[in-house]
C-alpha cells in the first residue's frame, strides 16, 4: 500500500510527492521543487531511500540540493537529462529569472531507462519513458498510482515549446503508453489536481481517444 502526500512548491506550484509504504519511517520523494521546507518537515526523522525526478526542468529540481543534503539520499533521472541538472541553460532556469535564480545541482547517482524496475519501500516502481514535454521525461508506475510529471494533467498536457519538446512525441507517449494502462490508474501530475487514466481518455480535449 502506497501512501502519498503532495506539496505545492515554488512560484510555479510544482507538485512534490512524499511516498511511504508499510514502514512509515522510510520514504521516497518525487520532484523536490523550490522552497521545500514543508516537504522536509514532513520527512523529518524519515530515511529517504531515493529522490525520483520525472524530468529536469528547474521548477522540479530547484529544491533538490537542499533535500539531498538534508536526507543524504541518491537521485535518479533519465540519462537524456542527466546533464541538465548542472546546466541552468538546459534546465530552463535562465529563461525565467523572475521565477528562479540559476539552478545547478550535482549529478544524479543513477540513470533511468524505459522498463526499468525500482524496488523501493518494499514496492515495485516501473519506469515509463514518456518524452514530449522534454526528451528525458519519465512517469513512475507503482501499482495503480502513476506519477506523470508534466506529461499528462487533468484535462491537459505538458507544453512542448521548450527546448527538446516535441508535440508528436508527447501524444505518442500518452496514447501509446499511458492510455494503455488500466483505466482505474490514478494519475498524480507535476502540476494541478489528481486525475485518472479513464477520466482523461474520456475528457482530455488535447488527447482524445
Amino acid at each position: 500500500m502506497l501512501n502519498i502526500r503532495s506539496y505545492n512548491l515554488g512560484p510555479l506550484q510544482t507538485n512534490a510527492y512524499l511516498l511511504t509504504g508499510a514502514d512509515p519511517a522510510k520514504g521516497v520523494i518525487i520532484d523536490p521543487g523550490a522552497n521545500p521546507a514543508a516537504l522536509l518537515r514532513a520527512a523529518e526523522g524519515m530515511e529517504i531511500e531515493a529522490i525520483l525526478l520525472t524530468h529536469a526542468h528547474f521548477d522540479h529540481i530547484a529544491g533538490l540540493d537542499e533535500v539531498r543534503k538534508a536526507k543524504k539520499c541518491p537521485v535518479y533521472i533519465h540519462a537524456l537529462e542527466s546533464e541538465w541538472l548542472g546546466s541552468p541553460k538546459l534546465n530552463g532556469s535562465l529563461m525565467w529569472p523572475e521565477s528562479s535564480p540559476p539552478v545547478s545541482t550535482d549529478p544524479a547517482e543513477y540513470d533511468l531507462a524505459e522498463g526499468q524496475i525500482l524496488k523501493l519501500l518494499g514496492l515495485t516502481f516501473r519506469v515509463l519513458h514518456t518524452p514530449g514535454h522534454s526528451p528525458g521525461s519519465v512517469s513512475f508506475l507503482c501499482g495503480n498510482d502513476l506519477f506523470s510529471g508534466d506529461v499528462l494533467f487533468k484535462m491537459g498536457v505538458g507544453r512542448t515549446d521548450l527546448p527538446g519538446g516535441r508535440e508528436r512525441d508527447l501524444f505518442d507517449s500518452i496514447r501509446g503508453k499511458l492510455y494503455r494502462l488500466d483505466e482505474e490508474v490514478k494519475v498524480y501530475p507535476g502540476h494541478g489536481p489528481r486525475t485518472s487514466i479513464g477520466f482523461e481518455k474520456l475528457h482530455n480535449p488535447y488527447v482524445p481517444m
